[in-house]
């Protein structure tokens, strides 16, 4: 041990340490210095960064042995607080440039570092330091985060005043359509956001810390587990295998496809007789601290039988495999797609003709915060499970049967989360730790390591495609035919689903008459496919926009043109035949037409022999809501002091759901003068909190909105009095009035019949994406040097919050385009190693153009927006890619070495 004294934020303190523990641990732990994050725990992330000794360090990968006695330190904490905000804090907050906020501490250190150094730096500069440091945002797109640290010098330096960087309520009092900051913003930018690893520093001391016992190959026969040494291990509570389950031990998949020839019951909790995909659980080590807890876990013996190992779709789907869930067919769900008349006449008569087959990857979500939460019993013997969930009563109805308690006997909370992407609309670790507390009826923690948040949740499902495209000599599209397999890995949950959403989106945006097509959901030994932003049309429409630049390419015509000729118009009707809800296309290219041609001269331009630039394009359009009569219910109340408080499941991804509420409900509760201070949250709590809904499918705004504003028009109906002024609490209650109203909405909706026809979704999302991109000829690396969206969202209820998921959303897909990846367990188990798109990979020249079309069935005109900008930016970048150089890059992602191959010799 050392004795140590540390200047923490101008306080001295005296402390023990282990010279071998990291200052992050030190300071989180020791010191409760909640405010340094820790992501990745291995120097590539920046969330855990400090500055000591007046140089910015990242605290994760320093160890105590290297900190000087009588270092000074200076984390968030020392920089601003909720009510002393620094300039730095200030601009995040006016730009909004923390979203979930996990990565915001950090980088608002390492932005005070900067300005320290260089009071007036630029962009680039800004953009240089961010990249040195590792700091890394997967949320924000970056844009947000460079302008803040510009606007915060301009206050520093006496160039702007904190009043005219802060936002102001417009005269008329409405917030609906502004870009008022977050509710939360405050909390996350002084790092006082109680996310679910702050929370379980903070726990009780009897709490039990959990380690998994996993296993290390992908498919085997358990032949035992043997725990007898591992119980003898220091500290350790309790080890539970699967015997301890008082439940069916297993997952449910919520089946609800009549023609899907699994069951849904085939995730173990704890694996009992196989193991299906590396990384699974097959036993908990409770203990009294998380290192006795890890140590017992390595003691813990599992004899395996090992299975062949199917790790694509192919493999699983070959003659001679086994059934990876024996009694279920490896192919257990195929879907139809059948609109118009018969293509095969069509493509036999057709002018044009062009086919490809494609792969999109196995995309990591990468979250800077890993997977975490935690599980009691509380006083009315309930069981409470705090998670990242962002299906919370979903998730009970998938968990309870398997741990044996009756849905009524459970709680689920979200706690503030550090970013999903839909990796949480599966349960990851809810089952688990709900098992620990039942068994061992003490409160349990589990916090999953970097490298288990990559091998232990679910990634976005590989499609293998096919797709043929017919056209005239007018370059009209007469028809669509496709083929293509979704390798959901070994958990049926939501499979079906997917595969649903690739025959309902492919060629989605275009007015194809007939369609013929079959998509399946396979089985296979690697990760799980899990929900993420866009969930099946980044994996489906990439084909189609690239197979329609191929086209135009055959015709020789301009393939913003091509897309210009066919986008939805009045008459048109979508992959499910259905009408869609807006017609903007043709004026989102319009708008996006004169930037297209001055990008393209541009190209032309700024090309050299060594460096390659070109123009791509792509059309991208995403449904809101689950699919059929989609539901939500949320309640309103007036309180006794007049404030009104709004009880919603609206789980927060990061993506804004505080402001999604407060925008809608104060708009509809306008009509009582009621200032937006005056509204109180509550959400995510099922002990309070009606059910709303899951937070995917962009749904929330739309769905979950519509049931704010139906509860709160209850409310202001009620309130009203015979001379149109409005009750107080009081008064409401000397009238015998009820104070407390539900609001409930279900989409007018019908399901699609097997062939994926039909009025599934509440409403739609447009949008034209344009990139531009250099090449580097001699080695095929790959720059994206611009994007530009043209997005119809409907009417925007807080346009910096939908900045900011177009900007986030599209900067995934530059990753998702040039270098994400989940297929090498070992390699793609960090940041770094799966691809992830620092701020030099994400282009500062970022454009949103927005035309805003009332929806019909959206809360004051609104559609989601969470999804739209990834449903085909990727494309866009290939696009660009074959522009630039002529190389045309079909299986994502578009490493340098495949461009390179594919380029003309």
């Amino acid at each position: 041990m050392l004795k140590k004294t540390l200047n923490v934020n101008g306080i001295p303190r005296t402390i023990l340490v282990n010279p071998k523990d990291s200052l992050s641990t030190v300071l989180r732990k020791q010191l409760m210095v909640l405010g340094v994050k820790v992501g990745c725990d291995s120097g590539q992330c920046g969330a855990c960064n400090v500055i000591m000794d007046g140089k910015l360090i990242r605290s994760c990968i320093t160890k105590m042995s290297r900190v000087p006695d009588g270092a000074s330190i200076t984390s968030i904490e020392g920089i601003g607080t909720p009510d002393n905000l620094h300039p730095i804090q200030l601009a995040w907050i006016a730009h909004g440039g923390a979203q979930c906020g996990f990565c915001t501490p950090g980088f608002i250190v390492s932005s005070k570092a900067l300005l320290d150094s260089n009071p007036n730096p630029s962009r680039e500069d800004i953009r240089d330091w961010f990249q040195k440091y590792k700091n890394a945002c997967r949320c924000t797109g970056y844009k947000q985060i460079v302008d803040s640290v510009i606007d915060a010098g301009k206050v520093l330096r006496g160039e702007m005043t904190e009043e005219e960087l802060a936002f102001k309520i417009p005269a008329d009092g409405r917030i609906w359509g502004s870009s008022m900051p977050r509710p939360s913003s405050v909390a996350k930018v002084t790092g006082t956001w109680m996310f679910g690893a702050d929370q379980g520093i903070l726990m009780p001391e009897d709490t039990l810390q959990i380690a998994m016992v996993q296993a290390e190959v992908s498919h085997a026969n358990i032949l035992s587990i043997d725990t007898a040494e591992a119980e003898k291990m220091p500290g350790v509570h309790k080890i539970l295998t699967h015997k301890d389950v008082k439940g069916k031990n297993r997952i449910s998949g919520l089946i609800t496809f009549p023609t899907n020839k699994g069951d849904g019951w085939d995730r173990p909790i704890l694996c009992d007789e196989k193991i299906f995909q590396y990384g699974d659980a097959i036993a908990l080590v409770c203990a009294d601290t998380k290192k006795h807890a890890d140590a017992a876990a390595a003691m813990v013996k599992v004899e395996l039988e090992p299975l062949p190992e199917y790790m694509s779709a192919p493999a699983a789907m070959a003659d001679d495999a086994i059934e990876i869930h024996p009694g279920t067919p490896n192919v257990y769900y195929t879907q139809k797609l059948a609109k118009g008349e018969d293509t095969a006449p069509i493509f036999e008569k057709a002018d044009y003709v062009m086919e490809g087959d494609y792969y999109t990857s196995r995309q990591p979500h990468m979250p800077i915060e890993p997977d975490v939460g935690f599980a009691y019993m509380n006083e009315d013997g309930k069981l409470v499970i705090h998670s990242k969930s962002i299906g919370l009563y979903l998730h009970m109805y998938m968990i309870a049967p398997g741990i044996g308690v009756e849905p009524e006997d459970m709680i689920m909370v979200q706690n503030p989360t550090g970013g999903t992407f839909g990796y949480k609309f599966s349960p990851t670790m809810e089952a688990m730790i709900g098992v620990a507390a039942l068994a061992t009826g003490r409160p349990c923690y589990l916090e999953y390591t970097y490298k288990q948040q990559q091998q232990y949740t679910g990634k976005r499902s590989p499609f293998f495609t096919n797709v043929r495209l017919a056209a005239d000599k007018q370059g009209k599209f007469l028809g669509l035919e496709t083929d293509f397999s979704v390798d959901h890995g070994p958990y049926s949950e939501f499979g079906d689903l997917v595969t649903l959403r690739g025959a309902q989106f492919i060629g989605a945006g275009y007015n194809i008459p007939n369609m013929r097509g079959e998509g399946r959901t396979v089985c296979t030994n690697h990760c799980w496919g899990a929900a993420f932003r866009g969930y099946g049309a980044p994996e489906i429409e990439f084909p189609s926009e690239v197979l329609i630049d191929e086209l135009a390419e055959k015709m020789d015509m301009d393939p913003l043109e091509l897309r210009y000729k066919n986008v939805y118009r009045k008459g048109s009707t979508t992959p499910t035949g259905c009408e869609p809800d807006a017609h903007s296309l043709p004026d989102l290219i319009d708008l996006v037409r004169p930037r297209y041609e001055a990008a393209k001269k541009r190209a032309v331009a700024n090309s050299t022999p060594e460096m390659k630039r070109g123009v791509g394009v792509a059309v991208g359009v995403y449904g809101c809501g689950l699919d059929g009569p989609d539901t939500a219910e949320i309640d309103v109340e007036l309180n006794a002091d007049d404030t009104i408080t709004v009880f919603a499941t609206w789980q927060d991804h990061g993506q804004g759901a505080d402001s999604g509420v407060l925008g809608t409900a104060h708009e509809a509760l306008r009509p009582m003068k009621i200032t937006p201070d005056q509204i109180r949250l509550v959400m995510n709590d099922t002990s309070v909190c009606p059910n709303a809904g899951p937070a995917g499918g962009s749904r929330s705004q739309m769905v979950v909105g519509q049931a704010i504003l139906n509860g709160c028009q209850a409310l202001v109906a009620a309130a009203q009095k015979p001379d149109s002024t409005f009750r107080n609490y009081d008064e409401m209650k000397a009238d015998g009035i009820d104070t407390k109203f539900h609001g409930k909405w279900s989409a007018p909706c019908t399901n699609c019949d097997e062939n994926a026809q039909g009025d599934p979704l509440a409403g739609y999302m447009y949008g034209v994406f344009q990139t531009e991109v250099a090449v580097e000829v001699a080695t095929g690396k790959t720059t994206v040097e611009s994007i530009l969206v043209a997005a119809d969202v409907g009417c925007i209820n807080n346009k910096l919050i939908v900045d900011g998921q177009i900007y986030g959303g599209v900067a995934q897909g530059v990753g998702f385009a040039l270098s994400e990846d989940y297929e090498d367990i070992k390699k793609h188990s960090t940041l770094t190693g799966a691809g992830f798109p620092y701020i030099k990979q994400i282009p500062d020249n970022l454009e949103i153009m927005y035309i805003e079309t009332p929806r019909e069935r959206g809360p004051f005109g609104a559609a989601g927006t969470g999804e739209l900008p990834l449903t085909a930016p990727h494309a866009a970048i290939i696009n660009a890619i074959n522009n630039a150089c002529g190389a045309r890059v079909r299986d994502l992602p578009a490493l340098p070495e495949k461009i390179l191959a594919a380029m003309p010799k």
